[in-house]
């Protein structure tokens, strides 16, 4: 349960119908299987107990006293173990019966969480033995033989009534019940039934916004055609929409199939993402951990998760908080999708973002012309790519598109070929400046040697290349398109007033990991084998701003070697924004991504990258640069948001330029001490 990991388990027991006795061995051994490893949180079936397809049983006395009997011993079982455990039986009260969900911990029950809805059509006819539940809890006596202590805020000798030598347990029932945990304070546990989520308003609506970050469903859903996916989507939906945890546990093998059949299709959700999914007809017992601290940012951030906050009865359970084993897949690339029909399908929807953004601003400016400073490297590409997008939307001739590679002292072969082929292949106007001459005198105005390769060198030649293309966009009435990334931004690896200005930046919100695959994407599309070509080249390319003098003909400046390797800096930039964590935890996810988490079903297996020591290195690095280079993102032009994560000051990020690192650098330097002193 470090870093706000809570593991949770969907069990289906094989039962037997009508058979409270052996359903309860078959549970408990379950409950020891989710002990052993290590869940906290263990969901099973709708009506588990006794079965969720006793029909007309469920009307006699022998079944319901024993489905009472065996939840008493179940809770007994869980005496001593780390967990909360939902098992499903059918409750009497009041004249009425009820198909509950009993929260059991520490040897007791805790409450009954009623369903709600109660399905009567098709095949269902749960109404001709069950009353919908109550909303407000209720005082609820279960009788048994074994004598167990009460727990909650109720007296423990008022709980227990001599009934004929057996003993009774007093309990609330009721929907509105939240279960908290003692020693981790924001992690808050609902429970719904089957039908309820499958319904217009379903409780867990309710319990989220009483505070519910995760969600349990016991249920017992038949199948037929197509119906897995639907419930599937039913339930990713449902945590993306309630931004929690979603534990879905469902009748599988041992169920009557005398009219319809059970899968045991158990699921774990989180915020729209399916953690781990059963492998349907096989009784498979699923595990996940649920990140509550992210559901959590993300809730705090999301001004429209409010509403009216119902009266809940929140009754507290003991876990001990100990280090989760993390199983769950960690993406060491969270903005690229990793199966490759998604991927395919990203990049063409990123594609068509970029151009239409730019095609709106085209339109508005009424203009028919644009420049693009052409490198041939990777964001230059891009750039030229979606330009050339718009022009096409708009019906404009790609002669107005002014691709001008400006070849200076650290420019190679290599790039200027692939600069020239590229434009010369996508049919735009071709103009070349070289900027030496121009850099040299700039050199005598400000009494700098040609022969000191430090910032002034650079920027140098940087600024140079943004003042010809403004000039050359006055000159032609057209707008400069931006080049330059987010990664590249969220670093600062950018000269202030020259590689980050334009009139609109069309890659301002795509990190460097996912340009790579827009431009490998283009190239695997375009249907033009010198184009296809030139763009693998392209991306065989170490990223570089080539302003630095080469050596030996070859690149000498490599960005990855100065500010460290971009698929790191993206995987930071996306759990510091996208989730607010704190540099622990990115350091622990990123650890375990990079050398230990199992690769996407679809994809190779991933060889080890980065020892601790490096991903620590780069993670202090990336802490220093965003705090101090802001001042570069406070000024950005205009450009289109792609993804979740953005850095427009006037969109995603509103942070002060001047703001201090020294909270985030000192946690890294405490892992630091933590390294050095293994």
């Amino acid at each position: 349960m470090k870093d706000g990991f809570i593991k949770v388990a969907a069990a289906a027991p094989r039962i037997r119908v009508a058979d409270p006795a052996y359903n309860k061995q078959a549970i408990i051994e379950k409950i020891e299987e989710a002990e052993a490893e290590r869940a906290v949180i263990v969901v099973f079936p709708e009506l588990c107990i006794t079965g969720y397809t006793c029909g007309d049983l469920f009307l006699m006395e022998p079944l319901l006293q024993q489905a009472e009997d065996a939840l008493l011993e179940i809770a007994e079982e869980t005496n001593g173990k780390n967990m909360l455990v939902f098992v499903g039986l059918p409750v009497r009260w009041k004249g009425r019966l009820y198909n509950t969900a009993a929260a059991v911990s520490n040897g007791s029950v805790l409450g009954l969480v009623p369903k709600m809805c109660i399905p009567n059509y098709n095949e269902f006819y749960e109404g001709r033995y069950f009353t919908p539940g109550m909303e407000t809890a209720e005082e609820v006596v279960l009788e048994g033989t074994a004598r167990i202590p009460m727990s909650g805020d109720y007296p423990a000798e008022e709980a227990f009534r001599d009934r004929g030598g057996g003993a009774a347990v007093q309990v609330p029932m009721g929907s509105r019940l939240l279960f908290s945990a003692d020693s981790i304070p924001e992690l808050k546990i609902g429970a719904e039934i089957c039908e309820d989520v499958w319904t217009p308003q379903p409780p867990s609506i309710s319990h989220a916004l009483a505070g519910a970050n995760i969600i349990v469903n016991l249920s017992a859903s038949d199948e037929i055609t197509g119906k897995d996916q639907y419930r599937k989507n039913l339930i990713e939906g449902q945590s993306a929409r309630l931004i929690c945890g979603y534990v879905y546990a469902s009748a599988g093998e041992g169920e009557s199939t005398q009219d319809v059949v059970y899968s045991g299709h158990n699921m774990i959700a989180e915020n729209g993402i399916m953690q781990a999914e059963a492998e349907r007809f096989t009784n498979q017992s699923v595990y996940g951990e649920i990140d509550i601290q992210r559901l959590e940012g993300q809730r705090r951030r999301m001004s429209t998760f409010s509403g009216k906050k119902e009266d809940y009865l929140e009754i507290p359970f003991h876990l001990k908080k100990e280090e989760t084993t993390l199983t769950r897949f960690v993406d060491p690339s969270p903005f690229v999708p990793g199966k490759m029909e998604e991927r395919k399908k990203r990049c063409e929807e990123i594609l068509l973002i970029q151009s239409m953004g730019l095609k709106k601003r085209l339109e508005h400016t009424g203009c028919h012309h644009a420049v693009v400073g052409i490198s041939g490297g990777l964001d230059s590409t891009l750039a030229l790519l979606v330009t050339v997008r718009a022009f096409d939307s708009l019906g404009l001739e790609r002669t107005g598109i002014h691709a001008v590679t400006m070849p200076g002292f650290g420019t190679t072969d290599r790039t200027y070929d692939n600069a020239v082929n590229l434009i010369k292949c996508l049919g735009t106007d071709f103009r070349e400046v070289d900027i030496k001459e121009a850099v040299r005198v700039h050199f005598r105005d400000i009494s700098h040697e040609e022969s000191l390769h430090d910032v002034t060198y650079e920027n140098g030649q940087a600024r140079e290349r943004t003042q010809i293309l403004m000039d050359i966009a006055n000159k032609v009435n057209g707008m400069v398109i931006g080049t330059g990334d987010m990664s590249e931004l969220a670093l600062g690896w950018a000269t202030y007033n020259g590689d980050h200005m334009s009139m609109y930046g069309v890659n301002a919100s795509v990190p460097k990991t996912l340009v790579r695959h827009l431009v490998q994407y283009y190239a695997d599309t375009c249907q033009d084998a010198v184009l296809e070509k030139t763009l693998l080249d392209v991306l065989d390319t170490p990223v570089s701003p080539e302003l630095l003098p080469p050596e030996d003909g070859k690149i000498s400046q490599k960005t990855e070697d100065i500010v460290g390797p971009y698929e790191l800096h993206d995987f930071f930039l996306y759990h510091m924004l996208r989730s607010g964590f704190r540099p622990a935890k990115i350091f622990r996810l990123a650890v375990y991504a990079f050398t230990q988490a199992p690769c996407a079903p679809s994809e190779p297996p991933m060889e080890k990258k980065y020892s601790k020591e490096v991903i620590l290195k780069w993670l202090k690095v990336f802490v220093k640069r965003f705090f101090s280079q802001q001042f570069k993102r406070s000024c950005l032009p205009d450009g289109p948001k792609v993804g979740t994560v953005a850095v427009s000051p006037r969109g995603d990020l509103r942070m002060p330029s001047d703001a201090s690192a020294a909270l985030w650098l000192a946690e890294i330097e405490t892992l630091e001490h933590s390294l050095d002193t293994r």
